[in-house]
């Protein structure tokens, strides 16, 4: 995927998008070789390469970094979508849009803003400016303190209608897109079958418009992290470990490096 209007091309095709989420430029590297549709540099980064407890502590700098960095892996033709960190859309259209220009200006191609009541306006105003905006309604993680934990979002008849009610509020403010994370399959269905925009699910079932996973988690690296709507298709972290044990034990036996890994006085380089 290379352009924003890909998005509702496949909508209308009801052919599914694939997005993976990733935070260097090694790993944009493996996905630039890849047929994956779009790339997301999510604040999860916070966690999942920073070793916070949640995304709240991700920064404008921290973003824009990383957004850069899986510019340069990945070359100038894929679509990299940057979130916007925590509050920064809510301190004002001016703030918001500092924010936005920093991410842009770092690689990405558009943004993803955490829910809908309270800033509509500000989404408008940032789609209005030139700017693709993604929305991701569910279980949002920058409001996890307001939400008791990671939680599945919109269980009762109440927070179902208002994820569907914002859904379409977002539809109508000009957003591309709209993440849908941890909800139930069938208000994930509902929601993407009212919408005109494709929904991209994380936990939300098979019904959306396509699906998003963390690049660490579907390749098994993420050990101790198994949540029911992850699927590994690699057992990476069994796989890393047991190559570097390898390499230990040769480095401790003297079988690495070999006379053919060394370099000796009088021989040229390859």
């Amino acid at each position: 995927m290379k352009r924003v209007t890909e998005f509702a091309r496949f909508r209308n095709e009801a052919r599914p998008i694939s997005m993976v989420t990733c935070y260097d430029a090694w790993s944009a590297s493996l996905l630039a070789g890849s047929p994956i549709d779009a790339v997301l540099v999510g604040d999860s980064v916070a966690m999942v390469m920073h070793g916070y407890p949640d995304t709240v502590h991700a920064t404008v700098r921290m973003m824009e970094f990383h957004t850069a960095a899986v510019r340069r892996g990945i070359g100038g033709e894929a679509f990299i979508i940057a979130d916007m960190p925590f509050a920064e859309h809510r301190k004002g259209k001016v703030a918001a849009m500092r924010c936005v220009e920093r991410l842009m200006r770092a690689g990405a191609n558009a943004v993803k803003i955490e829910g809908a009541e309270g800033h509509l306006e500000v989404i408008e105003h940032i789609i209005g400016s030139g700017v693709p905006v993604m929305g991701h309604l569910g279980l949002t993680p920058q409001s996890v303190h307001l939400f008791g934990g990671h939680r599945l979002q919109g269980r009762g008849a109440a927070e179902a209608q208002k994820i569907e009610a914002d859904a379409v509020a977002l539809e109508e403010a000009g957003v591309f897109s709209v993440v849908l994370e941890c909800i139930p399959a069938e208000l994930a269905g509902r929601v993407t079958e009212r919408l005109n925009i494709p929904t991209i699910g994380i936990g939300s079932g098979a019904a959306c418009g396509g699906q998003v996973l963390v690049l660490q988690d579907l390749l098994g690296l993420s050990a101790g992290f198994r949540p029911r709507f992850l699927r590994t298709y690699l057992d990476g972290a069994e796989q890393v470990q047991a190559a570097l044990a390898r390499f230990d034990a040769e480095v401790k036996g003297r079988h690495y490096p070999s006379e053919k890994e060394s370099w000796h006085a009088g021989i040229q380089d390859d």
